[in-house]
């Protein structure tokens, strides 16, 4: 079965999202976890997390992943963003035990007036400060597109990344499409290629899912900028040959496209699950 979904907002609350994503035949979904730019978060409510877990069960949603906002950048040296960083990362860490067994996606961001070296030992302490033995949340490394300052847009810096985890089990990879393209990857026409490298490198086994995503810019343009689905450089069926590829079995993958609304999500996720070859 193909794991598919999209990018919701949490507004109205879990059950609200699982709803929306059951209406549109998705099985799981991608949401923030608190404003994308900012720290304000709404206090969880008891009730919307049991009606949402008896739901998701009866309606067979799994791998849900909440997204840590934009202003979390783990790799940035000014002392406020990572004071910032610890205490988002640490509370939406807390938050998400009430629902054991999600993703938590965090950014490494940009990483301005610092070598490689020092980007990538900011990402490993922010990490190693926040993760627990205990926890049962799975924290991804999103990759992407070296646009500015940005760290973490080729898989030996991601590598790096996860060599510098204290609780390496409690962390892998989100592969975002359009970030993997801008950075220079050739997932259209050397898929092989591209997740053999990422086999040795880092393993597959780190990758948990991927941000299923059209590209409006060329490969290696290093700007992620999303296009509707089959209107961009990467096109439908190079995504959904990303889909079918056997090594990427049982992985969730989530829709990410510009002003897009539920109509448009439901013909999509319908789009990918015709042309889906696995079972």
């Amino acid at each position: 079965m193909l794991t598919i979904g999209c990018h919701l907002s949490k507004r109205e609350g879990y059950l609200f999202m699982a709803k929306e994503a059951v209406s549109i035949n998705a099985n799981t979904f991608q949401y923030f976890t608190r404003n994308p730019r900012g720290g304000a978060v709404k206090k969880l409510d008891p009730k919307d997390i049991a009606d949402y877990k008896a739901y998701a069960a009866e309606h067979g949603i799994s791998q849900v992943c909440g997204y840590a906002p934009y202003d979390v950048e783990p790799a940035n040296p000014e002392m406020s963003k990572k004071d910032f960083t610890l205490m988002v990362m640490s509370e939406d860490l807390a938050r998400l035990e009430d629902i054991p067994g999600q993703y938590y996606l965090v950014r490494p961001g940009s990483a301005p007036g610092v070598s490689e070296d020092e980007a990538i030992q900011n990402v490993c302490d922010a990490f190693n400060k926040t993760i627990t033995a205990t926890q049962s949340t799975k924290v991804l490394i999103d990759t992407m597109s070296g646009e500015g300052e940005q760290i973490g847009c080729t898989f030996d810096q991601i590598a790096k990344m996860l060599k510098g985890m204290d609780l390496a089990d409690k962390v892998g990879v989100c592969m975002d499409t359009a970030a993997v393209w801008a950075a220079g990857y050739d997932i259209k026409d050397d898929l092989d290629g591209v997740l053999d490298e990422f086999d040795q490198k880092i393993g597959l086994d780190k990758l948990c899912c991927l941000h299923l995503n059209d590209s409006k810019e060329a490969k290696g343009s290093r700007v992620d900028r999303h296009a509707p689905i089959g209107e961009g450089q990467i096109g439908f069926e190079a995504l959904s040959a990303i889909t079918n590829d056997l090594r990427l079995a049982g992985r969730a993958f989530y829709l990410e496209e510009p002003h897009s609304t539920l109509v448009t999500y439901e013909r999509d996720v319908a789009r990918f699950q015709k042309a889906y070859t696995g079972k």
